[in-house]
């Protein structure tokens, strides 16, 4: 089974990943997590700190949607190689690499003629996993929230590349539309909204045990059908 967890920068992707890791292996349930890359990324900082007659110079955001591709292409592979655990859980997924190279768009900092190279290339390697078997994750788990709570969430966390003042405008572009991509353009999975203007998984165990069991709960509904069954 492969879990994918979504939603807007700062909202808790990976802790909620490491939660669900930590629930399911405190049942006895193998599970992985696949990291997005941040840390070990060089272009992101580039991202946030250039200004914007660098970033289009450079051409920074074509550079950056690329690297996230490819790293998310080799996590598609390696959850559907991977033979031991029985959860994947993805720290956001190939799916919503597109619809952050489309907000990138409409900004003006990819240009047309890239994202077609772009979308092109994404339907390449889609092409490419079809040939592997389930290629898609059974659930996205979507972090939902307000923009307060989106602003609130990235400053608390203090990456030094985020915080930037300046980059209130970027982040509202994403998150404008965040809601109804997933709600009316992505179909790869079922999906289970979380409210996290309610929902704090680091500052509140009970919060955190809420979501572990609406996401079992999900997952035992999918899983209904052939009546297998977690815990």
């Amino acid at each position: 089974m492969s879990i994918v967890i979504g939603g807007m920068i700062g909202l808790g992707k990976t802790s909620v990943a490491d939660i669900l890791k930590e629930h399911f292996q405190n049942k006895g349930i193998e599970s992985k997590v696949f990291y997005e890359s941040v840390d070990d990324n060089p272009i992101l900082p580039l991202y946030y700190e250039l200004t914007p007659e660098e970033l289009e110079a450079r051409r920074i955001p074509f550079l950056l949607q690329l690297f996230f591709l490819n790293k998310r292409f080799k996590t598609v592979k390696d959850c559907i190689n991977w033979k031991n655990p029985i959860y994947t859980i993805q720290d956001r997924s190939i799916y919503e690499d597109w619809y952050f190279a489309y907000v990138n768009k409409n900004l003006g900092r990819i240009s047309d003629l890239e994202f077609k190279i772009y979308e092109d290339l994404v339907d390449n390697m889609m092409e490419e996993l079809e040939e592997l078997p389930k290629k898609a994750p059974e659930l996205m788990v979507y972090l939902k929230g307000s923009f307060e709570t989106v602003i609130e969430r990235i400053m608390s966390r203090g990456r030094s590349f985020e915080i930037n003042p300046e980059l209130k405008e970027y982040y509202f572009e994403v998150w404008k539309g965040y809601d109804e991509w997933v709600m009316n353009r992505y179909n790869a999975s079922e999906v289970l909204i979380i409210d996290m203007d309610t929902t704090d998984v680091i500052k509140s165990e009970a919060d955190a045990r809420k979501v572990c069991h609406a996401v079992e709960e999900k997952l035992n509904e999918i899983l209904s059908t052939s009546k297998t069954h977690i815990g």
